[in-house]
Parts: C-alpha cells; structure tokens; sequence
C-alpha cells in the first residue's frame, strides 16, 4: 500500500474538528512533506516521527528512497501544536506496509518523543465528545489523558505509553488498557463528597456579609465588599464555592472541557467549581482572553464558579470596563480577522475593595493619608455601568477584638449550602414550570419578570418610591427585584413580601 489515511483531532478557537491524515509514498529522491497550512509545531513533527518510528523498531521514513507527502485535511484550516504526531506516524506506517489495521473508527491523539514514548495532549476531552460525535468507536491517546477522556459515554478509551504499544494492539500482540471502569460513578461520589476548604465559621462576626453572601450564592448575584483591610473580605470571597451547590455530571464536563482546552487542567479533572483569583496587575486579555491568537481569559477559566478581583480598583481600566459584557450575557466575544469566537463566561463576580487607596478613610483612630482628588479618582474608577451589573454591595467593617479568639463549634458552610440547594431547587423548578432554560433568578430577563414573576401592589408601592428616591436606573430596578426573589426563596416563600423587597434595596450602594 503507498496511500493510507487515519483520523486525528485539532481545536480552532477552542472548537474540535476532526482532522483526516493521509499519506502517500512514491518512488523518487527522498523527500518528507506536510502539507495543510502546518505551523512550525507540525512542521517538526517530521523529525519527531522520524526518530520514534525507528527507535519502535521500524525503518525511519528519512532512510527510504521514497517521497513522502502527509496531507493533513481539511486544508483551509491551519493545524497547530503536536498532538497529530500519533495520527502520522500511524498514517505513514500503514502506507508504507510496515503494518496493517483498519483505521476506519478510530482516533489518534498524542505527542512524540524521539524515543517513541506518548506525551499529554490538551484538549482529549472535547476531542473525545466530538470522535464520538462523528461516530468513531475508539480513541488511542497518552495514558495521562485517560481518565479525562473516560468521562465520555459510549468510546472505548486506549491510553498508551508508547507508539510501541499502539502499534502492538493494531497487529493484535497485546492489548491496552482500557481505563473505563465504573470510571463515572466513582467520581459521581468524588466530586459531592468535596470538602470545604474555607468555612464561613473561621471568619469570625460580619454577620450581615455571611447573609449578604448566601443570598449571592443563592441566586447567582455578583456581590461586592467593601471595607477597611483586615477585616476578612478576601476569606468571605474563598468561602464562596463551599456554599455552592456541587457541580453536576454534565458541568464537570463542560468544565473540565474548557479547562483542558486550555492547558490549565494539571492532570485532574475539575470537579469543584473554580476559584480564580487574578491578581490586580493583570492585563486586560488575561482577564477577559484574546490575543492575536484568541485564548480564554480569567472569565471563562472561573465558569460555573466564582472569580474574585481583590481591589477591584487597582485593576486597570480597561479591564474593569470590559467586564459589561460577562457579567450581562455570560459569554466574551472576542473578533479577529481569523473569525470570532465566543467564550463561556457565566460565573458570580466577588469584588473586594477599600473605602480609599491606603485603606482608612472613614476608621475611626486611623488617619487617612490619602488627598481628596486620589479618594474621587479612586471611586470613579468603578463606573455607573460596572456598579449596576453587580448586585449586590455590603460593608464589610471592622470586627471586635474579643471575638477573633471565638472557637468555631460547628461548620456554617453546611447549613448554608443546604440551604442554597433548596432555594435553587425553588428557582429551577419555577423556570422548569414555564419553560425557560436557566437555572437562578439572576439570569432572568426583563420579559421573564413579568411574565413569571408575581409582585403585589404594595410590594410595587415601596420599589417605585425607593427607585425615585434613589434615582435608580431600569437595570439596578430589575435587579432589586431579582435579589427579593431569591430572598424570598431562601424563605420558601410564595411571593415576595415587603421585607424582601426592603432587603434588597438595602443591597444597593450608598453612593456612587
């Protein structure tokens, strides 16, 4: 056989698409081409395969008097990094008739060493669900991507250690391990039995912020904290993912996929919701993606989970400014001129920041060494726009001494996520009612508020008269109502009483 042709996978902007890999020998002066819009990655596979192939024990293709072309389709898309190097070994050694197998329903994924052996690809998870998608049957990849792949019903998963070991299963020598064992359901118990890292019983008083966090986590609402340092803001906003509900099966994957996409998965499967916590240096494509090359940010890295930006002014502006669209849509569109792409970036902001920039303006027996103009410029740093998408604004003040030595009896976690789990299974079943598709109530519509959403007149009466009092715009209206709603769930409550209503106006910032 001269011609041969196996299947690989590649991602274009996070997307996966199946790669075909052809081969074609011919008699002639030798010569070793890839063609497909290769980058320099996959250009040296050329190399790389070389050397491995020989140290598998067969002739390198560099040692024949042949001409070999790798073709690598579809060929308008360009082909990066070096997870195809399986895929053309493969592809030229069933060319060349140094061994035969039906490729027909299989996938290979992984990089080469030049001594054969398998290194780890990024991405095995979403090009697993997408083989299967396609309709292949098998996917051979490195032994470290296994058990992300596993997660995948429906392929029968090969991790290998070499190209040797590969090959010895397509002859029928040996076979691989197949790392599926009752894969899913023992990480189904994992990843609900997760332990609570950070518990709302070690930060000791802030009362009302412990509340106000609850209902954010609750509902799904962006908070702010505010307050002089040291007063526990930072392990308030650590303590969030304890108090939310466990990921479920299909958002591990979902997951779990982004974060292999990406190269930040380590090894392990993300079966706790994320915690990112980009330091206020960071650059505005770090935190929201991009590049010339578009890759995710800090946004999308922290889905279905949470993203603390501890003083939050300090972050340039550019930055804070391009956070409106995550935090109103829950996705970040990023346009280049190789097309554009949409990043997931549904996730509750936890924004941490001082009453001024050395932190003392308004503590009694600290002065305040900053001058008038840094205090505005420091407050104008949060526009009108960022303040109404967050929704909800507490004072985290300083705490009594007497309390700080306090020992924590019992977990508050617990009860408290306990409780969000009940208040979301309310919430989940009022939109499963009607049709609608999400899960909080923070991800209402205006529409959804008044078509689902039932509010007596007196409730009407005190939001209509806070709004003009507070001068609120349309956007912090809804959401005031929104916060009562999942207040009112926290309560079991069938409507939204006048209590509710007030709780959330309480949740609005002072001052802007």
């Amino acid at each position: 056989m001269s011609y041969a042709k196996v299947h690989s996978a590649q991602a274009n902007l996070l997307k996966p698409y199946i790669v075909d890999v052809e081969s074609d020998l011919s008699r002639g002066l030798n010569s070793f081409s890839i063609v497909g819009l290769p980058d320099k990655a996959v250009e040296e596979a050329k190399d790389r395969i070389s050397a491995a192939v020989r140290n598998s024990g067969f002739e390198s293709p560099k040692a024949k008097n042949h001409k070999i072309i790798i073709s690598l389709a579809p060929a308008e898309v360009k082909k990066e990094g070096s997870g195809l190097d399986v895929a053309i070994a493969l592809s030229y050694l069933l060319a060349s008739g140094d061994i035969i197998f039906d490729a027909k329903d299989k996938i290979f994924l992984g990089e080469l060493s030049l001594d054969g052996s398998l290194r780890p690809v990024k991405g095995a998870l979403a090009f697993t669900r997408k083989a299967k998608e396609a309709g292949f049957k098998e996917i051979f990849l490195p032994i470290q991507n296994a058990l992300e792949a596993a997660l995948v019903d429906g392929m029968v998963i090969y991790g290998a250690e070499t190209l040797k070991e590969i090959i010895n299963h397509l002859s029928g020598d040996t076979d691989l391990n197949q790392r599926l064992k009752s894969f899913k359901n023992e990480k189904a118990t994992n990843w609900r039995a997760q332990e609570i890292s950070s518990d709302l019983a070690d930060i000791k008083g802030q009362e009302a912020a412990k509340r106000a966090l609850e209902i954010a986590a609750a509902g799904g609402h962006n908070i702010a904290l505010y307050g002089p340092p040291g007063t526990g803001k930072s392990m308030l906003a650590k303590a969030m993912p304890g108090i939310l509900p466990p990921l479920s099966f299909d958002e591990v994957l979902e997951v779990t996929e982004i974060h292999s996409m990406t190269g930040a998965l380590g090894g392990n499967l993300v079966a706790e919701r994320p915690f990112r916590s980009p330091h206020h240096t960071a650059s505005h494509v770090a935190i929201i993606g991009g590049g010339s090359n578009p890759r995710p940010g800090e946004v999308t890295l922290a889905h279905k989970g949470v993203l603390f930006l501890d003083e939050f002014p300090e972050f340039e502006n550019k930055a804070i400014e391009s956070l409106r669209e995550p935090l109103e849509e829950r996705v970040v569109s990023v346009s280049r001129a190789k097309g554009t792409v949409k990043f997931p970036a549904h996730f509750i902001l936890v924004a941490a920041m001082n009453p001024c920039p050395c932190g003392n303006f308004g503590i009694k027996g600290k002065p305040c060494t900053c001058s008038p103009m840094q205090i505005e410029r420091y407050k104008r740093k949060i526009s009108g726009p960022i303040i109404d998408r967050i929704d909800i604004w507490t004072e985290v003040s300083k705490v009594d001494h007497d309390k700080l030595t306090e020992k924590a009896e019992k977990s508050e976690s617990l009860p408290a996520r306990e409780r969000i789990i009940k208040a979301r299974g309310i919430q989940a079943k009022r939109f499963r009612d009607v049709g609608r598709r999400i899960a909080t109530n923070s991800e209402m519509s205006a529409r959804d508020i008044t078509t689902i959403l039932k509010i007596s007149d007196e409730v009407k009466e005190i939001l209509n008269r806070s709004a003009r009092t507070l001068d609120l715009s349309a956007r912090s209206y809804h959401k005031i109502i929104k916060l009562a709603r999942t207040i009112a769930d926290l309560d079991s409550a069938f409507e939204i009483s006048p209590s509710h209503i007030l709780e959330a106006i309480s949740y609005r910032p002072k001052q802007k």
